[in-house]
């Protein structure tokens, strides 16, 4: 016999505690001599029976164990025992002692000598209860072992399968028994088979289950990833002992794929709904792109970029990728000229991309702001060709997996491209990330048509803004005039702002500001046709109030369709007028006349104008506000106002000083401080009233610069309009004003006074014509007129011949018979003047002509074909 190692006799020799099967059946044994009688009473056989070894040891154990009635033929079979015979049977017995225990046991008797020879026995016994609940309990286990739907697998202490079921072996191939000696990294990748081996030393070790372990794997054979979630526990022996640990596996892969859906679903959901409430806020083309790089990156994909055709860009009016229509040349083949305009990445080392088979350049990424073509076979020119998503695939080495090239389609309008990509390891894109990106790219299409619609009429309704206010500087006599117009950002809608300076007869000048309420070309539209009705009122030379009046009346009738004016005047009366179909506006209206340095304002509901006289604090000019134009039914009140020379007036707009950051009144003194004082102190200083003087010296350019450039106007949030005028006067000297009496030797000296006057003047070359029209004016006074004549000439950058009466008939031009001896003067003073007419005033009317400074050269003198058409 070969020596055994010294590793191995101590591996057999040493003390194993407890564990077999004997823990669990409780085997009992005991010993018969010679004699019949027992001598040996084992441990067990105290548990197992109830009695002791002393009162058991040297007694009968059929008289000790067995019922009264089964002691004969005990007393037969152990005389057969004794004869060296071995037995095996069940027994029923009972312990003498009154709790006894008493059951039937299964008896293995095996005969056995004594030193001497002599024929004794040794029995085994197990009580048959116990070996009827381990049968139970096997029958189960095998039950659930084997029949179970659930992969199960018993881990030993080694971690090696000792055992596996049917429906194991069924998905990792084999039979059951050839799973045995196994260990995890026999079915899993490293990763998970760490990750298993861990948990199973985990629960091994601390006796705490783990549930609902999730593990991805493939089965023998196939490269579809399937996911198991795993439930692991300690299995004990019956003295307690942990002998290893048991698994069930159930396949999940159905419920994780649904699940994964499900996910997929709601993140969509999600990033659909976050698409809505962040794409589309702002009216710029390049500002909405970014929005939608914003909402798919990182949530959707890895890396993102915006194409948008250059024709859309710059304003062009042909759509450049509407497929249904015949396209302009380089349009609807997908390879017309782009603009990178945004591009957005959630990898670091990947600034840019290039998509395979897409680059302008090859392999050169294409950077933002930069313009580019895809030649006509690529993918991209492709899906805008088609107008449909082309998914393409990333190339070897490359960082991008896939990528989606969507056509950005509005309105039947292709107007770019949006590739959406996702980097090698990232999932790829299904068909419900397909259908997502096509959602994102159509609402993201509509907001930037949107924008470049939007584009479009601000840039049209800017055009027609700029073009109804006054071109170039406004002169006026008596007045130095500086204005400022600064239209709103693309970010806001063109405004209805306005202002005008109007020349009118007797060098007088009118001022207005007006502000139609509202945005867009309907408000700048409306302005235009306010603004024309104010220089046709002007031209009338009414008062101010009746200005406004009669604009009152234009602007209501602005939002009522043809014919349906009269009724709303009469809802009006009755105080049920529709006022969502009036176009209502704010007007200040101002007339200055230059010889009395008097100012007559009026005012519709804007706000108050500003005067800075010399040495003084800018105020607040008292002008009753009266409604706004198109309210009606109110009247409007006049305020004369004498200006001192060289004082300043300003006119504006709310925008200048109105703003949602600040109340109004703060709005208005920064601007009077602006006004007042060109060094404006720092903010939060404030220098004393008393120290806040006026400095006129500056020129009104420079003044509205500071005005503008010191008032927080909030980077155009609303259009403004802002008229200065510096009060200078017409100097004694310019004027000739004279009252004579009604009687017919005025005309002549009319003449006179006028052709001395013009001979001061260095005038000589208009005295004929002046005495003339002067005799022609002063006849028609006489005649036709009451009470005193008054004759006045000014002299500014014109000559103004008036002359006054008390009458209030107006003259009027008529055409004279041949055979009439009169009535062509005004015929006459309508061919020798520049301009004539007639004004009513508060004590009578006034009837002037005008006539241009001479200029060196010769006045022309009027034809024959002139002079007969007056006959």
């Amino acid at each position: 016999m070969s020596e055994i190692p010294e590793t191995t006799s101590d591996a057999v020799w040493q003390s194993s505690p407890p564990g077999s099967i004997y823990d669990y059946i409780r085997v009992a044994s005991f010993s018969i001599g010679p004699d019949g009688l027992v001598d040996q009473w084992s441990r067990r056989a105290v548990d197992l029976f109830g009695l002791t070894a002393a009162q058991v040891r040297g007694r009968d154990p059929i008289e000790v164990l067995l019922p009264v009635d089964l002691r004969p033929r005990g007393r037969r079979h152990m005389a057969e025992i004794l004869d060296g015979k071995e037995w095996t049977g069940l027994v029923p017995f009972r312990s003498p002692a009154g709790g006894g225990a008493h059951g039937v046991a299964e008896v293995y008797v095996m005969p056995s000598e004594t030193e001497t020879g002599e024929r004794a026995a040794l029995c085994f016994v197990v009580d048959v209860r116990a070996l009827r609940s381990i049968e139970t309990d096997l029958a189960a286990s095998q039950a659930i072992f084997g029949q179970s739907p659930f992969g199960f697998l018993l881990f030993g202490t080694d971690l090696t399968v000792q055992r596996a079921n049917q429906r194991f072996a069924a998905v990792f191939g084999g039979t059951a028994d050839e799973h045995r000696g196994r260990t995890v990294h026999d079915y899993l990748s490293r990763s998970e088979a760490d990750r298993m081996d861990a948990s199973l030393r985990r629960v091994l070790a601390t006796g705490e289950s783990a549930i609902d372990l999730q593990v991805v794997g493939a089965a023998p054979d196939s490269t579809d990833r399937r996911h198991w979630s795993i439930n692991l526990y300690r299995v004990h022996s019956g003295s307690g002992r942990p002998i290893g640990v048991a698994g069930v596996g159930t396949d999940v892969t159905r419920r994780q794929v649904a699940a994964r859906e499900a996910a997929s679903a709601r993140r969509n959901l999600a990033l659909l709904n976050e698409a809505s409430a962040r794409i589309g806020n702002s009216l710029d083309l390049e500002t909405t792109a970014r929005e939608l790089l914003d909402v798919a990156v990182p949530g959707f994909c890895d890396l993102a970029s915006v194409d948008l055709y250059q024709g859309l860009l710059t304003g062009d009016e042909a759509p450049p990728g509407r497929w249904d229509a015949p396209r302009a040349e380089g349009y609807g083949d997908g390879s017309a000229a782009l603009r990178r305009v945004a591009f957005a990445s959630a990898v670091s080392d990947a600034p840019l991309i290039t998509t395979p088979g897409c680059g302008s350049r090859g392999d050169t990424p294409t950077e933002v702001g930069e313009v580019h073509r895809y030649s006509f076979s690529s993918p991209c020119a492709n899906a805008l060709r088609a107008a449909r998503v082309h998914s393409i695939p990333g190339e070897d080495g490359s960082l991008v997996q896939s990528t989606l090239a969507v056509p950005m389609v509005a309105h039947d309008t292709v107007v770019g491209l949006v590739q959406f990509s996702r980097a090698k390891g990232s999932e790829p894109f299904g068909e419900r990330d397909r259908a997502l990106a096509v959602e994102l790219a159509a609402r993201a299409a509509v907001c930037i048509d949107n924008a470049r619609l939007y584009r479009r009429e601000h840039e049209r309704a800017l055009i027609l803004q700029r073009s109804l206010l006054p071109p170039g500087d406004p002169e006026a006599a008596g007045l130095d005039i500086a204005c400022r117009y600064l239209p709103g950002n693309t970010a806001t809608e063109v405004g209805g702002d306005w202002f005008d300076v109007i020349e009118l007869p007797g060098h007088r000048t009118a001022l207005v500001v007006g502000d139609v309420m509202g945005r867009g070309l309907r408000a700048a539209v409306a302005m235009g046709e306010l603004r024309t009705a104010v220089r046709t009122l002007a031209l009338l030379d009414l008062e101010p109030a009746e200005v406004l009046s009669a604009l009152d009346e234009v602007a209501r009738g602005l939002g009522s369709p043809i014919g349906a004016q009269q009724a709303s005047r009469a809802a009006h009366k009755s105080r049920e007028a529709d006022l969502s179909e009036v176009y209502l506006a704010t007007c200040v209206y101002a007339v200055y006349d230059p010889v009395t340095r008097r100012c007559t304002f009026a005012n519709a509901g804007h706000l108050p104008p500003v005067l800075v006289e010399p040495g003084e604090e800018a105020l607040l000019l008292d002008v009753p506000p009266g409604m706004p134009l198109g309210v009606g039914g109110e009247p409007f009140e006049e305020v004369e106002v004498e200006l001192p020379e060289g004082a300043l007036l300003a006119l504006y707009t709310d925008g200048l000083v109105e703003s949602r950051h600040h109340p109004l009144d703060e709005g208005l003194r920064a601007f009077r401080t602006a006004l007042t004082d060109p060094a404006r102190p720092a903010p939060g200083h404030h220098s004393p009233p008393a120290a806040r003087r006026a400095d006129l010296s500056r020129s009104l350019e420079d003044v509205c610069d500071h005005v503008l450039n010191t008032l927080d106007t909030r980077h155009g949030e609303d259009d403004i309009a802002l008229l200065m005028a510096r009060v200078q006067g017409l100097p004694l000297e310019a004027v000739g004003d004279w009252l004579l009496p009604r009687e017919p030797r005025s005309v002549g000296r009319a003449r006179e006074l006028a052709r001395a006057l013009l001979v001061s003047w260095d005038l000589e070359a208009l005295v004929d014509t002046v005495e003339l029209l002067v005799s022609e004016l002063v006849t028609n006074a006489l005649r036709y007129g009451e009470g005193e004549i008054r004759l006045r000439l000014l002299r500014d950058r014109t000559l103004v011949c008036e002359v006054w009466d008390s009458g209030l008939v107006q003259p009027r031009r008529r055409r004279a018979r041949d055979t009439d001896e009169g009535g062509r003067g005004l015929q006459l003073v309508g061919l020798l003047s520049a301009g004539w007419g007639s004004r009513r005033t508060p004590r009578g009317k006034t009837v002037w002509f005008e006539l241009a400074l001479p200029s060196g050269n010769p006045p022309a003198e009027p034809t024959v074909d002139q002079l007969l058409s007056m006959f």
